[in-house]
């Protein structure tokens, strides 16, 4: 007998080699079919595997958050097995669970193509009725070696295994492969699945060994949930900021300009103009000094702020030519500094807020970029405050509050406040304790007084302070760093920055930090997916789209285009000979915010008819009366 204790300190005893599945059918009425895995001595087991010792015991029901890895993992087995059976040459390269699904990659002569992947998936569900048994088996090194002598892949990895170390081999029908576990036992368990792609995948993620061809699927517990997270990606597509940019020509990006380095294209650009004002005003109603520094600095000036020391595997290599060593620069807070310190400061001048539009580079790796979240060359509303130490709470809060203004504008929502702190690394982050101490205490105590619920997050400060970074969630449910207001005390120490105090002696600024709205790079992925690419009129590139019926209304509808144009509204007129229906087609599938048909009625009444995107109606007003609604929508951000 062996005895197997429950986390709420109950033991009980079983035969030797008991399974967690009977385990649950044991101690509760319909636990057993709540039950995907356990953990026993906190390791997890498969339903099936036998316990052969005392043990402590923890059941993964599917409530679970470990579950569904548990699910998804035993599905890319079922996979497995299928292609096996379909495709009898098939190799195996790995196969884990993954966020939200799982994926195998696989070697086999045959191209698998979409078109393939219901023929697989009608395989698999053949194997699920045969309620096909997951075995486990353990063997040495050298066993499994002797095991997959024929297979590259397997013996790659069982050779990087130290001598005499345990291998765990499942077999489950003709498939057998190496794997950890655990599983859900028997094939009987998988009833939601859904096979969603195929792709290449280098084995192992080397660019220079072979290509393998990796199905990816998603598998659940019920159809429900299967069917929810089908129409999650669908709305995912349909969302995807690489799709929308490319179909509504924002931005491009080419391998012979350069991988992650953006080019915004005229609609792209007109709405990074639009947004660049409103920065502007926005930050000019605020005090704010504008500024236009260079795109490179002397490899100096960044190990003098201690950047280069910090950054330097995230920076472009230097550049050196005469004697002279430059970099591109990653961050602006260098030659803001330098621009504070190009004449004398008294207290009375500060604080002095300098704002940029800013282009900064960092050398992302190539599989890590992404359109245009993540990038190599990227333009952010970048600012610093120069501050006196009784100025700091004031100064943080009205940037904090400036932020919450212009996400506010944008139509996004603040999910939660991070206040990020130093960890005891001494390499990670600058060492003077107490620097940090005054910094994160005073952080703290604003945010605190002002009731602003937050969340401290220990070691994710910048290496010279604390930070306060406002989380945004996405229309796809992301959670991603938006704006940030930092509390720096040390570069105004390395720059030796000064000004004259009361007293008539020099006196040491504060620096904050204060990043907007992200880059326009990443905001721009954030709104094309927030509105599905139909902008709302204040942003978009084009409000306006004017169509004369006949060449007859054209008069007509060339006099409205400038009448528009004069009054800065953003109007296109389509002089294309193309047909009426066309045309509308057109205007629609570009999310022209507003449509405008010009034919007889409008010519002779002097007025517009106009359609909104996404609406079947259409309205008549006089031009007045139009261009009024147009300049109130725009001015409220609707």
């Amino acid at each position: 007998m062996i005895e197997i204790t429950f986390p709420d300190g109950n033991k009980k005893s079983y035969e030797k080699g008991v399974t967690p599945e009977e385990i649950a059918g044991s101690i509760a009425s319909g636990l057993k079919k709540k039950s995907v895995a356990a953990f026993v001595n906190d390791e997890l087991y498969d339903l099936n595997r036998p316990i052969e010792e005392d043990a402590k015991v923890e059941l993964i029901t599917k409530d679970n958050e470990k579950a569904l890895e548990v699910l998804n993992h035993s599905t890319a087995h079922l996979l497995a097995q299928a292609v096996k059976r379909l495709y009898p040459d098939a190799r195996f390269g790995v196969g884990p669970a993954i966020d939200e699904g799982f994926y195998y990659d696989i070697a086999t002569k045959h191209t698998i193509k979409e078109e393939d992947l219901p023929k697989i998936e009608q395989e698999m569900r053949r194997i699920v009725k045969s309620q096909e048994e997951m075995q486990r088996e353990e063997m040495t090194r050298e066993e499994a070696l002797k095991r997959f002598k024929d297979d590259p892949y397997k013996k790659e990895l069982i050779e990087e295994l130290d001598e005499g170390e345990t291998v765990s081999v499942y077999t489950q029908g003709e498939f057998v492969d190496l794997c950890r576990g655990g599983h859900l036992g028997n094939t009987r368990h998988i009833k939601h699945f859904k096979l969603l792609s195929v792709a290449g995948a280098y084995w192992r993620g080397d660019s220079d060994r072979e290509m393998l061809q990796r199905i990816y699927g998603t598998s659940w517990f019920t159809e429900e949930d299967l069917n929810k997270h089908l129409e999650l990606l669908k709305e995912r597509r349909e969302r995807d900021h690489r799709k929308l940019g490319k179909e509504l020509r924002i931005f491009m990006l080419s391998d012979k300009a350069g991988q992650g380095l953006p080019i915004w294209l005229p609609n792209g650009y007109t709405i990074r103009r639009v947004l660049e004002d409103y920065v502007y005003k926005l930050e000019k109603k605020r005090g704010y000094h504008h500024l236009s520094t260079p795109v490179l600095g002397t490899k100096q000036l960044y190990e003098t702020s201690g950047h280069f020391t910090h950054y330097r595997d995230d920076m472009f290599p230097v550049m050196e030519d005469e004697d002279e060593t430059f970099v591109l620069r990653p961050m602006s807070c260098p030659h803001h500094a330098i621009v504070f310190d190009s004449e004398l400061r008294s207290y009375r001048d500060l604080p002095i807020r300098y704002a940029e539009i800013v282009t900064q580079h960092r050398y992302e790796k190539s599989g890590a970029l992404s359109g245009l979240e993540r990038v190599r060359a990227m333009t952010l509303t970048d600012a610093h405050i120069f501050a006196r130490k009784d100025q700091i709470k004031e100064e943080v809060l009205n940037a904090f509050y400036l932020i919450q203004r212009a996400i506010h504008d944008l139509n996004l929502e603040i999910d939660y406040i991070e206040l990020a702190l130093r960890d005891n690394d001494k390499e990670k982050f600058h060492p003077n304790d107490a620097l940090w101490d005054e910094a994160e205490a005073v952080m703290r105590e604003l945010l605190d007084e002002e009731n602003i619920d937050y969340k401290e997050m220990t070691g994710e400060a910048a290496f010279y302070g604390p930070k306060i970074d406002i989380q945004v969630r996405t229309a796809l449910g992301h959670v991603i760093t938006m704006s940030t207001v930092q509390l720096d005390f040390l570069l105004p120490e390395r720059f030796d920055l000064t000004y004259i105090g009361k007293d008539g002696k020099k006196h040491r600024p504060v620096l904050i930090h204060r990043g907007l709205v992200s880059t326009w790079e990443r905001l721009m992925s954030i709104l094309l997916e927030q509105y599905k690419g139909a902008f709302p009129i204040w942003l978009a590139p084009v409000q306006l789209k004017i169509i004369p019926v006949a060449d007859a209304h054209m008069e007509y509808a060339e006099k409205l285009h400038e009448q528009f144009i004069d009054e800065d509204l953003r109007s296109e007129l389509d002089r294309r000979e193309e047909k009426l229906g066309y045309k509308i087609r057109d205007a629609q599938t570009k999310k022209i915010p507003y449509q405008l048909v010009v034919g007889d009625k409008e010519v002779e009444q002097n007025a517009v008819t106009y359609r909104k995107y996404g609406e079947k109606d259409q309205h008549t007003l006089s031009i007045d009366a139009f261009k009024d609604l147009i300049k109130k929508e725009i001015r409220d951000k609707t």
